[in-house]
């Protein structure tokens, strides 16, 4: 990254009771199964269960094996169509372009992931998948017919957190293990931890905001009343920085505290940079823990 780029901050957001307002295959898929949501998770982690398979993998398998009992067309395009009746929470639709603008103004770029247990393909057919500069979630592969084969990519609870480290690195392309492990100084990383934010609902979250909170980011948990008691107790726990209803509408203060904390990273940034160039004036070449300075 070019010295005279503006510094970037990364949203990290869950997807599901995060940006929208259930399960994502909730909406469409499931219902035309002719099963209700209970009875299609209840037959996927219950076979999860009896055959020791980890739960993504399982959830993945019952669409495929219910969509072939039912006769019904299983097609990536089909599952994108599907995503077009995802609910989002209010004030999700015009959140990226004024979070982007608000970044602006104080002098970073924002760039927004989805770090997602719930389908790539559903995601891409919702109203807000061009925001993303990259969108990692559970995904199948597909033959020459069309036909879902074998799971491409499965992202449960711990997995989530490789992709932490990728946008971290600036390592995108899941099949490149190389670059991403290999050692790189923390002042050529793409992304610091120190500049991004997660945004998630729940346990499954967990690990990703442990994370931020432990390299020097922000976490953040958004709740509807249903799950309110197990996000305050995340708070309590000290495993988020926040907790918020999910209204994402401006004005909010969801909306507020973010553009708080964007502002507050765009003057860390600044501050370390003039730290780094004094460093250097006075020839020191390595940079001390840069999250601990400020």
């Amino acid at each position: 990254m070019n010295r005279n780029d503006p510094p970037i901050v990364a949203f990290l957001y869950d997807f599901d009771k995060t940006l929208c307002t259930t399960d994502m295959q909730d909406y469409a898929f499931i219902p035309s199964l002719g099963m209700t949501p209970a009875e299609f998770w209840a037959e996927a982690n219950g076979f999860g269960r009896e055959n020791r398979i980890d739960g993504i993998l399982a959830y993945m398998y019952t669409m495929l094996r219910e969509a072939e009992r039912k006769n019904l067309p299983f097609s990536r395009a089909d599952l994108v169509e599907k995503g077009r009746g995802i609910v989002l929470f209010p004030g999700v639709r015009d959140w990226f372009a004024r979070v982007n603008a608000y970044g602006e103004e104080q002098g970073v770029q924002v760039e927004h992931y989805v770090i997602s247990s719930g389908l790539r393909e559903i995601i891409e057919g919702s109203a807000i998948s061009r925001e993303f500069k990259e969108i990692y979630a559970s995904e199948f592969y597909y033959d020459e017919t069309g036909k879902p084969v074998w799971p491409k990519l499965a992202v449960n609870f711990t997995a989530k957190t490789q992709f932490v480290y990728r946008i971290n690195k600036g390592v995108l392309d899941v099949s490149n293990d190389r670059d991403l492990n290999a050692s790189m100084p923390d002042d050529s990383k793409r992304v610091p931890f120190t500049s991004m934010i997660y945004m998630g609902d729940g346990l499954s979250d967990v690990p990703c905001m442990k994370m931020m909170r432990a390299y020097g980011g922000q976490a953040i948990a958004v709740y509807q009343e249903s799950n309110r008691a197990g996000v305050e107790d995340l708070l309590a726990k000290g495993r988020v920085d926040f907790i918020f209803p999910a209204d994402y509408s401006r004005g909010t203060a969801l909306d507020e505290t973010v553009k708080n904390i964007l502002r507050r990273m765009a003057i860390t940034d600044r501050l370390t940079e003039e730290n780094a160039q004094q460093l250097h004036a006075v020839g020191r070449s390595e940079l001390p823990d840069q999250s601990s300075l400020f």
